[in-house]
């Protein structure tokens, strides 16, 4: 009975963090950026067969086609940090909603190969920018304790826009008009577009940039609106941590000493992505076609493709502090082995029976 007066008093010092609509609404709105995300680089698997008959294209212009909208990512994600120092990631991510939206309507009227290719870009450069911009912004108005869970939905929501993206295919290819599809396909991501522009006109500004821009009384007023306890007390841990970055002596990243976490780091992201499961998301609908599933069996089968992946990412997700990441990436880089190869040694024998 001793120790309980000691409980209490550190329980009353530590109350619960309160996630307020405000809260909550500001961290929704930044992962629609990654449901636009997943969802636009997606997409195109559902049109594939449609653009190399429009645009005669062969199998490299194909290629280039699909891939148009990563090279424009790697350009937003290289360009987004100073588009969050200059004008903070709120605004910033205003500029990826534009780009989006210009990309979806630009995409369902193109009148060339060109164009389609210039929009696709275009649209890359918003998946890339809000790539960095959305979990900073969450990160900067999410409080210490729920910041990690926040921005783990900006991930969550990219898998959610892969599976809406195939599953609008596949609801747009079921029906029988006559008319060029793959526009209404690409045109989609105009809807969500619009609404994550429009959120972003409502949410409060990131208040760690308001300090850094020496605007302690907007960033006071950004923390209560989100329903910061103690306004006051968060605006000068702000203020502190903002100082000492600027203090702080910077030393050489690409050195010796950080080598291992360097490599480590860029070689599971680097591996990551040369697995090879991007061309597989890509090109679903043709790999199935290529089985030999008819069309609308094929679309049916990427929206499973898409539920199972939103599922496990879930799940993923759900045990990750429990189970450790490690043996999460073990368990997924042997799962991708496994299923990879199956794809490969099915395709391989298929051939070689043919």
């Amino acid at each position: 009975m001793v120790g309980q007066p000691d409980k209490e008093v550190r329980h009353s010092a530590q109350p619960p963090v309160r996630i307020t609509m405000v809260l909550l609404g500001a961290t929704l709105t930044a992962t629609l950026g990654g449901l636009l995300f997943g969802f636009d680089t997606a997409v195109i698997a559902g049109a594939t067969q449609s653009l190399r008959s429009t645009f005669n294209l062969s199998s490299v212009t194909l290629g280039i086609t699909v891939s148009s909208a990563l090279w424009g990512t790697i350009q937003g994600t290289l360009f987004a940090g100073y588009g969050a120092e200059r004008w903070g990631p709120r605004d910033s991510l205003r500029i990826m909603a534009i780009l989006y939206l210009a990309s979806a309507f630009g995409c369902a009227l193109a009148w060339n190969w060109t164009a389609l290719l210039a929009f696709r870009i275009l649209g890359g450069v918003g998946i890339g920018g809000s790539s960095v911009l959305g979990p900073m912004y969450i990160a900067e108005v999410s409080p210490p304790k729920v910041r990690g869970r926040l921005v783990s939905l900006f991930q969550f929501n990219i898998v959610v826009g892969i599976m809406l993206a195939y599953l609008s295919n596949y609801v747009i290819d079921s029906f029988h008009w006559d008319l060029e599809k793959w526009r209404l396909q690409l045109g989609v991501p105009a809807l969500p577009s619009a609404l994550f522009l429009i959120f972003l006109l409502i949410i409060v500004r990131s208040p760690r940039w308001l300090v850094k821009k020496g605007r302690a009384d907007e960033a006071r007023n950004a923390l209560k609106r989100i329903g910061n306890a103690d306004p006051d007390a968060e605006l000068v841990e702000i203020v502190k941590a903002s100082q000492a970055e600027k203090l702080r002596v910077k030393g050489r990243l690409f050195s010796r000493t950080h080598r291992l976490p360097l490599f480590l780091g860029i070689g599971i992201a680097v591996f990551s992505q040369l697995s090879g499961i991007n061309a597989v998301l890509y090109y679903m609908n043709d790999i199935f076609e290529a089985a030999g599933f008819s069309r609308n069996a094929t679309g049916l089968h990427t929206v499973i493709v898409g539920i199972t992946n939103l599922v496990f990412t879930a799940l993923a997700m759900s045990i990750i502090d429990k189970a450790g990441r490690k043996p999460l990436l073990l368990i997924g880089s042997v799962g991708m082995m496994a299923t990879l190869g199956g794809v490969a040694y099915i395709f391989g024998s298929r051939e070689h029976a043919g």
